[in-house]
């Protein structure tokens, strides 16, 4: 009975040592799909957030479209309740233009926090500033209209002067943060190189104990350039080499008919990658 037992014992032991063999291990392919899988998720709800946004300002649009129909209508046909229509309906044009300027706004902000690049986006945005000022401009057209008709609404006067400032505001928020764009965007593809002599070097302080840039130097003493349209630069000199670390393959450091080199720069932002500040060594 005891070697039955110590038998069955040894047989179940062996059953749990090919289980725990056969415990799945981790397809790093299958968690690389995964995070792959979770990143175009991430992609989908953003881009459907977005255009979700995108429709409701749409929509915002098409009944204010319809509205404007309604006081058309009403301001060329006749009844006692000719001025209350006009009133209830520019009072819901007002509405939905305030509406639409808070969706814009909603829908820029998604666009900044998104990791979609969405330049198209960006042109679709500027596209509803543009069809706000056209609303404005409409507006005014029906004030005249009205006015020439003796229909005198004060809630009007307050709609075109509401709107006024909603398109001056998202004009003015649009125009600043083009601005910033181009500033940031300048100043990425910024850059700054300089070439002297050893001596003319040491004494700007680029140059130092054999070390570059590693002491207080005179960035004065560097050219500044735009990485994007600037890729030659001529030495004047039969000798040069560069002090600061960039790239091989970035570059090439020749001479021209005169024996005097040229660094032409051949890939601009793997040149500039390690460091925006270059220095030649000439003699």
């Amino acid at each position: 009975m005891k070697k039955l037992l110590f038998i069955s014992l040894c047989l179940l032991a062996i059953v749990a040592c090919k289980e725990e063999k056969k415990a799945p291990v981790a397809n790093p392919q299958i968690q690389m799909n995964d995070s792959l899988q979770k990143i175009l998720d991430q992609r989908d709800n953003e881009i459907n957030d977005m255009m979700a946004t995108l429709n409701e300002i749409q929509e915002g649009f098409r009944q204010i479209n319809e509205a404007e129909d309604r006081v058309t209508l009403a301001k060329d046909g006749e009844g006692a309740n000719k001025p209350q229509q006009i009133r209830e309906n520019l009072q819901f044009i007002q509405e939905k233009m305030k509406e639409n300027r808070t969706l814009i706004d909603k829908l820029r902000q998604q666009l900044r926090e998104s990791t979609v690049k969405g330049d198209e986006l960006k042109k679709t945005l500027d596209g509803l500033v543009l069809q706000l000022e056209e609303k404005d401009k409409q507006l005014q057209q029906l004030r005249q209209q009205l006015e020439a008709k003796d229909i005198h609404i004060t809630e009007l006067d307050q709609t075109i002067s509401t709107l006024n400032n909603d398109v001056a505001e998202l004009k003015t928020e649009s125009s600043q943060k083009t601005q910033t764009i181009t500033e940031q965007d300048r100043e990425l593809n910024t850059a700054y190189y300089v070439f002297g002599t050893k001596s003319e070097l040491k004494e700007q302080g680029i140059l130092s104990k054999g070390e570059v840039l590693k002491s207080h130097f005179n960035k004065n003493y560097f050219t500044k350039i735009d990485i994007r349209v600037d890729k030659e630069i001529k030495l004047y000199s039969k000798k040069a080499s560069l002090m600061t670390s960039h790239p091989a393959g970035s570059y090439t450091l020749n001479t021209d008919a005169n024996g005097q080199y040229i660094l032409r720069i051949t890939n601009p932002q793997q040149f500039w990658s390690t460091s925006k500040y270059l220095v030649i060594l000439v003699k």
